[in-house]
């Protein structure tokens, strides 16, 4: 026997709003539970949820008033247009790493090659709009977490997006091949940073970097030159306040038009630089 439904749109709004929730946050479970649009939703506050979505709410409601991510609660993130699968082996794919990929397909257009590598590639957000984007491009999406892997595996899956996979601690999962573009979002948050507790609920290993955040960028752009072909491009997300350090070592390690964008706040986000094109200048020898 089917059981009768007992709780309708608009109550479950209100155990939400008495749970601290916030609406629009419950408005998107619920569409989740019920496979509805949102305007749907808002049209139909009178409807009852059937039961396999009221027998679920309860739970979804708790995880995320307890702080969990929206993304980890509905188990999905939009990312350049793609739906991407997420989980907590994952970091949850953030706006402001969409820049990231524009400067990336801006580069491919006048890289010495089609190849790519996404170093981290966590949730294969980047490869994956990369490879979206760019239907000949061949990308390596690398990590060393297997777990973060498979679920990267299983979006591109689920996409039709043909990605290739390596794990990996950054550079040695690329093997002996040489790439055009090489892309990176890796950890840059300092071990001591205030702001970890708010993102307690995502993977700190893919978050933290050093005392000073700075313990995977580096040693990322100090290896990268004898994976990379002349004329390719490093590109690299980090902190709001590493923007400088980062032109530092991208110039030390022999990088030139190195350069920074700012992300949609205005704060200097992503930073780059492309290997010259010829053989490296010599200095000249010293009188």
């Amino acid at each position: 026997m089917v059981p009768e439904p007992v709780l309708r749109v608009r109550q479950a709004l209100a155990q939400a709003r008495a749970r601290g929730v916030a609406r629009l946050d419950a408005q998107w479970i619920l569409c989740h539970l019920l496979k509805q649009p949102r305007p749907w939703l808002l049209a139909h506050d009178d409807a009852f949820l059937p039961p396999s979505a009221a027998a679920a709410w309860p739970d979804l409601l708790a995880r995320r008033a307890g702080g969990e991510p929206l993304a980890y609660v509905l188990g999905e993130r939009e990312f350049c247009g793609l739906n991407l699968q997420v989980s907590p082996a994952v970091l949850v794919p953030r706006p402001e790493t969409e820049l990231l990929v524009d400067w990336a397909l801006e580069c491919l257009d006048e890289a010495p090659s089609q190849d790519v590598i996404d170093l981290g590639t966590g949730s294969g957000a980047v490869a994956l709009a990369v490879r979206n984007a760019r239907p000949h491009a061949r990308v390596l999406a690398t990590d060393a977490s297997a777990d973060a892997l498979r679920v990267a595996q299983q979006n591109a899956r689920q996409l039709g997006l043909d990605v290739s996979f390596a794990q990996g601690d950054w550079w040695a999962a690329a093997g002996g091949q040489r790439f055009g573009l090489a892309v990176s979002n890796p950890p840059y948050i300092a071990e001591a940073d205030p702001h970890l507790a708010a993102l307690q609920h995502e993977p700190q290993g893919a978050l933290t970097a050093g005392a000073d955040g700075l313990g995977a960028l580096a040693p990322l752009i100090r290896h990268a030159p004898p994976h990379l072909l002349p004329g390719a491009w490093l590109l690299l997300e980090h902190g709001h306040d590493q923007a400088r350090a980062v032109q530092t070592l991208l110039q030390a390690a022999g990088f030139e038009a190195v350069s920074t964008r700012p992300d949609l706040a205005g704060l200097p986000r992503c930073t780059g630089g492309r290997l010259p094109a010829g053989p490296p200048r010599q200095r000249p020898a010293a009188q």
